[in-house]
């Protein structure tokens, strides 16, 4: 049985000459009403309840004082250049680590997804692993590499604190990472490993070819969160000494006392912060029109 010929460029759920019937029309003009009003209604409502706060934080007796303490026009611009700057070592330092933490985190979840009683140590090693460095506080680890290893004098060894920054960060989130990336690969069903197996596959090209990528993209959002805490965590490298913003902003506040470099460096974060969280919930949505496995419905 032949499906009906449909006409270059009409949709087959609408044969050509289609018009909407008045119900439906009315129905749409309906709906449209209703979310211009809802909107109103949200921009309103956020309106008064920030009005509230401004009225209620400015009317306190302490507000003068702590406005020029924290939030000094003229000292926010005098700090701007030198937290600027630190802020490009946070952003470099978050994309060569993001870069190796991918890697290393994928390559961890396969070890441990590996099958049969000859790879029981490699798995027994990348479990010990994950299960030591997410039980290890981040900052616990900055200072045990960040100043334990270049007190150890070793020839060829770098003593650059960013370095060793950089190394805890990637130490500490690929054991995340790995985890994100292991529970994508063991959500793939049995069925496409051994649909990839029968072809004639082997182990490492159905991983390769199959799995994997149906994994990765299982996990992106999740991927997203993590670089967006990576981002944050990142300043955590100044406690080395290294200038980033937060220490650029500690400098700029030793001068005078006056905190409001603080809330530049806090401002230029989520400047960074924000579009990767957008980012993040778009391809979240994205995920859940197209499904897991990127059907369209």
């Amino acid at each position: 049985m032949t499906s009906p010929s449909v006409a270059p460029g009409a949709s087959p759920e609408r044969p050509p000459g289609w018009e909407p019937s008045s119900l439906e029309r009315e129905r749409t003009a309906y709906r449209q009403r209703r979310a211009r009003r809802s909107s109103l209604v949200a921009l309103l409502s956020t309106l008064v309840l920030g009005a509230v706060l401004v009225l209620g934080i400015t009317a306190t007796p302490g507000w003068p004082r702590v406005q020029e303490t924290f939030f000094s026009p003229g000292r926010a611009w005098q700090a701007l250049p030198a937290v600027a700057t630190g802020l490009w070592l946070n952003v470099r330092v978050m994309l060569v680590c993001g870069v190796l933490i991918a890697v290393l985190g994928l390559t961890v979840a396969v070890l441990r997804t590996l099958r049969g009683p000859v790879f029981f140590p490699v798995r027994l090693v990348a479990t010990a692993y994950t299960d030591l460095f997410r039980g290890l506080p981040l900052l616990l680890v900055i200072f045990l590499l960040g100043f334990g290893v270049p007190a150890l004098r070793l020839q060829g060894v770098p003593k650059d604190a960013v370095v060793w920054g950089g190394a805890a960060l990637v130490l500490t989130y690929t054991a995340y990472v790995a985890e994100v990336f292991r529970a994508g690969i063991e959500s793939i069903h049995p069925s496409q490993w051994g649909a990839a197996r029968s072809l004639g596959l082997s182990y490492a090209q159905t991983l390769r070819f199959v799995v994997v990528p149906q994994a990765v993209r299982r996990v992106v959002p999740a991927l997203l969160n993590d670089l967006v805490s990576l981002q944050k965590d990142s300043g955590l490298i100044a406690v080395l000494g290294v200038i980033d913003a937060i220490r650029a902003a500690q400098i700029e506040t030793a001068t005078d006392f006056n905190f409001t470099p603080y809330v530049v460096a806090g401002l230029l974060f989520v400047v960074l912060t924000v579009p990767l969280a957008r980012l993040t919930d778009w391809v979240a949505r994205r995920q859940g029109w197209a499904g897991a496995t990127g059907a369209v419905r």
